[in-house]
């Protein structure tokens, strides 16, 4: 037990639920878990959401967020149990023994203050360093986790780096105070695959050279294969299996693993594109009021009825600025959409009610797609209105009819959507949107903010309905799974324009150019060594060059 850094035995931690017209009820969230983590390993924390992993790592800090509370067990770091510390204790310990990297790097840093400057003050503020050293330190954390210009980049303020760089800086922040445990709270899930691979790298390289242990927290099991020692799989607040990384991927025990494991094992048969395309993007220019650089460039691209087009791409590429111009939201400099046959006025407002009815959207976010003060059956049923004048009787039934094909059924039509599970949301969306009876729905990252289990059950729910409504799909994503699973087709855009173009078959298949490439093998496997190999494979590629 002489390397033991981190010993959790027997925690429970509850918080307190509002339900609607309810009294105030407490919840069990974690109940009985034990973790034990050695010094300078790292620990994958594994599972859906609600699972209890970002409350357990959090719990390494003795910090229970949004009205959770700790209420049962011991948490012993560095052979003390912090759970009997003074509030200034633990004002002594976070920032300095034990330090936290958020999921958005966005939404952590101050917008008003330099890098720099945020960087070092938990170093500065538990006199771990003077002020000299603490910035010569946060100089060789970015050299080594491959920030550009590192003498200079902690002068720049938030707003003037990208989002995997911030997220790095992040990580230069957390290491900064030079501490024994790091807390990864999903550091890469809000990142597209060729931004994730550099950040993961530079993780798992900073970590190897401090020698600092960590959690890694993520639902991606691919992505903690690639930086832990050991992985603990967790569900509805219980741990349901632990082992090496070895073990986890490659043998699993329990069935939830294995599901986990086996994910996106969807099959999809490619369909040949049909005589007359649904939506033609035409020779597509467009540029946001005040700008003078277009973010789409000449942008060409086809969908047939009742198929699915993936639109893929890092962050930036204008997936979602083409869908803005498709739905009317930016009218383009020039070029024409054709839907159905009618080219399309430029502007949503000047739209006839039959063209905003055929051409529907489900957007990434959820729980911001909806309003949570009313019902889903208000949700579900104002299309059915607004488009069909659907009333009393027949109202409700065709919106039962919608949560029975969204195989939600009985019971949720009077639910809110605080009382919905995040893929229980999603399909409310996906209802609302099929209430329309379109031609064509563009759904814009609809499944990035899901579990991987959940959105697999979504995008198999969006295969099945494609079928039994013949309504297209315009898939914007970043994720290659998705795309393998679902497309019929798939353009690939990068700075603006589609750099490859075609069916599925024909777009995977090599020889590639040097953007695919690099997208197709940013995409993480489920393999032990996998980061190493295409690390290694990049750095031969650019000797080469």
């Amino acid at each position: 037990m002489a390397d033991t850094l981190l010993d959790i035995k027997n925690l429970k931690i509850e918080a307190t639920a509002y339900p609607p017209g309810e009294p105030p009820q407490d919840i069990t969230i974690v109940e009985g878990v034990d973790l034990r983590l050695e010094k300078g390993k790292v620990l994958g924390l594994i599972g859906e959401s609600g699972a209890g992993k970002s409350t357990i790592g959090l719990s390494a800090m003795n910090y229970g967020r949004g009205g959770v509370r700790i209420t049962g067990g011991e948490i012993n770091l560095n052979g003390r149990d912090i759970r009997k510390l003074s509030l200034r204790g633990l004002r002594a310990m976070r920032g300095a023994e034990v330090t936290y990297v958020a999921q958005s790097a966005a939404a952590a840093f101050n917008p008003a203050k330099k890098l720099m400057e945020q960087i070092v003050e938990a170093t500065l503020a538990h006199k771990r360093a003077s002020k000299k050293e603490a910035e010569a330190r946060a100089v060789e954390l970015f050299r080594k986790l491959g920030l550009p210009d590192p003498e200079s980049f902690g002068n720049r303020y938030p707003h003037q780096v990208s989002g995997g760089q911030l997220q790095r800086a992040m990580t230069a922040l957390a290491l900064c105070p030079q501490p024994d445990l790091v807390v990864f709270d999903e550091p890469t899930t809000a990142l597209d695959v060729t931004t994730q691979i550099d950040v993961l790298a530079a993780i798992k390289e900073a970590i190897a050279d401090t020698g600092v242990a960590a959690l890694y927290i993520t639902h991606d099991l691919a992505v903690v294969a690639q930086v832990s020692d050991n992985i603990m799989v967790l569900r509805g607040g219980n741990m349901v299996e632990y082992g090496s990384t070895e073990q986890i991927i490659n043998d699993p025990q329990e069935e939830y693993t294995q599901a986990l494991v086996s994910v996106r094992s969807i099959e999809h048969e490619e369909k040949q594109p049909a005589p007359e395309p649904v939506l033609k993007v035409q020779n597509i220019n467009a540029r946001y009021s005040g700008t003078k650089f277009d973010v789409l460039k000449n942008v060409n691209v086809e969908l047939s009825p009742g198929q699915t087009l993936a639109v893929v791409g890092e962050s930036g590429s204008g997936k979602s600025t083409l869908a803005r111009v498709i739905t009317g939201l930016l009218p383009p400099r020039d070029g024409k959409i054709i839907f159905d046959g009618r080219e399309l006025n430029a502007d949503q407002a000047s739209r006839p009610r039959e063209d905003l009815r055929e051409l529907q959207m489900i957007y990434q976010m959820a729980d911001t797609a909806m309003n949570p003060r009313q019902t889903v059956g208000t949700i579900i049923g104002r299309p059915l209105e607004f488009y069909f004048g659907l009333k009393g009787r027949k109202k409700r039934e065709r919106i039962q009819e919608l949560l029975d094909e969204i195989e939600l059924g009985e019971g949720f039509v009077d639910r809110y959507p605080a009382e919905l599970s995040g893929g229980q949301k999603q399909r409310v969306c996906i209802a609302r949107a099929l209430a329309a009876k379109p031609k064509l729905i563009i759904c814009d990252e609809v499944t990035s903010a899901l579990d991987p289990l959940v959105a697999d059950g979504i995008l198999k729910l969006l295969l099945r309905l494609q079928k039994i409504e013949d309504v297209a799909y315009l898939f914007i994503t970043h994720d290659l799974a998705t795309v393998r699973a679902i497309a019929d087709s798939i353009a690939v855009m990068y700075q603006g324009e589609v750099v490859r173009y075609g069916t599925k078959s024909d777009v995977l298949a090599p020889p590639f150019d040097a953007y695919t490439d690099l997208l197709l093998s940013s995409v993480p496997e489920m393999k032990l060594g996998w980061l190493e190999e295409v690390i290694a494979h990049r750095r031969m590629e650019s000797a080469g060059h």
